[in-house]
């Protein structure tokens, strides 16, 4: 992955909680929140998992998607990253 591009994402900590945020380094936030540092949510040493990601070409696009992603309910992330799964089973399989 290019750290340069702006990349939309949702953590599944440990506990169950779900963190959405955008950033133009992946890999940097994914290990500041299993360091327990980074955002002020952060829970400290419960670890994470990317399960959801997109990159965007511009902060803005990558700044409304991560709102529009926000306002979901959990229930309803939880489907975008079931469908998410769904059509990558797909592609693999084809």
């Amino acid at each position: 992955m290019d750290k340069k591009n702006n990349c939309v994402y949702i953590l599944l900590c440990s506990d169950g909680t779900l963190y959405t945020g955008w950033t133009n380094d992946l890999e940097k936030r994914i290990k500041a929140h299993n360091a327990g540092k980074g955002a002020k949510y952060t829970k400290a040493h419960l670890p994470v998992e990317l399960v959801y990601s997109e990159e965007y070409t511009t902060k803005s696009e990558a700044m409304k998607r991560e709102y529009a992603i926000k306002q979901l309910t959990k229930a309803q992330k939880l489907e975008l990253i079931e469908n998410i799964g769904k059509k990558y089973a797909q592609v693999v399989e084809a």
